[in-house]
């Protein structure tokens, strides 16, 4: 499960991070010249906040790096992350809700919801043939792949990490509330029209069959489905735990759940 740590540190981690990096720049500043030294204004001695602690969440840190990687992030995910509600505070709550999730799932030894790599590839390659911005750029090619990744400030080790630690937690969620849910065929289709089709026409593109997108659109009513459920969870496990909010800008309210916080995305 270490794999699904990505991103999530402790205070410890960030303590000692702090430490090396403040001897790292001392060791700069003293290698200078004198003759430099005289040329720097008090302007340019004042303090530079490279990141921040945004929360702690059951002892684990939240960075304001953090935050700006789950903005980029949200490019896989347009159906579920629509540009207009990708705010830093909606940021913010996805990567709450990940933290709690994830630590129970790391609790949960005796089930192995890892994914191999194989299936990771395989379903990022359906994505790149679904992608609205990728039917312009070509996804499909490893060009036109590079033009996404670059358009949208990522490398492949970043994608490839997230896309196995969303397919993990989808497995999760699916196995702890999904057991018993059907999604009927008229709910793909009606979705589908409305949401998949609508998107893909504003883009004046030709969008995908429902038979190549259905198993997407599948997960993501099912994750609807089970989101009462999910939320009232959370809901319980942020109590339980210890969710604490250290920068003001965000507020209290990143401490709460709403409909697509699931941490997993669609």
């Amino acid at each position: 499960m270490n794999r699904l740590m990505h991103g999530v540190r402790t205070i410890e981690q960030v303590t000692l991070a702090s430490i090396f990096l403040c001897a790292s720049l001392f060791a700069q500043t003293t290698t200078q010249s004198s003759d430099a030294q005289k040329n720097v204004t008090a302007s340019d001695q004042k303090p530079v906040v490279l990141d921040h602690v945004v929360a702690i969440v059951n002892g684990e840190v939240l960075l304001e790096s953090d935050v700006r990687e789950e903005l980029r992030l949200a490019a896989l995910q347009p159906l579920s992350v629509p540009a207009g509600q990708n705010t830093r505070m909606r940021a913010a709550q996805r990567l709450i809700s990940r933290a709690l999730i994830l630590r129970q799932m790391r609790e949960q030894q005796q089930i192995d919801y890892s994914i191999p790599d194989e299936t990771v590839t395989q379903s990022l390659n359906e994505l790149k043939t679904q992608l609205p911005v990728c039917r312009q750029l070509r996804c499909t090619t490893e060009e036109g792949w590079q033009k996404f990744l670059k358009a949208s400030g990522l490398t492949d080790d970043e994608v490839f990490t997230r896309w196995r630690q969303r397919l993990e937690i989808l497995k999760f969620i699916q196995t702890r509330f999904g057991s018993g849910i059907r999604i009927p065929r008229q709910d793909i289709e009606n979705y589908y029209k409305t949401n998949v089709v609508t998107t893909f026409d504003k883009m004046k593109e030709k969008p995908p069959t429902m038979e190549s997108v259905s198993d997407r659109i599948r997960e993501i009513l099912l994750q609807q489905q089970v989101n009462s459920l999910l939320r009232d969870w959370l809901h319980s496990l942020r109590e339980q735990g210890s969710v604490q909010i250290l920068d003001s800008t965000y507020g209290q309210s990143i401490a709460s759940t709403e409909d697509d916080e699931s941490g997993g995305g669609s």
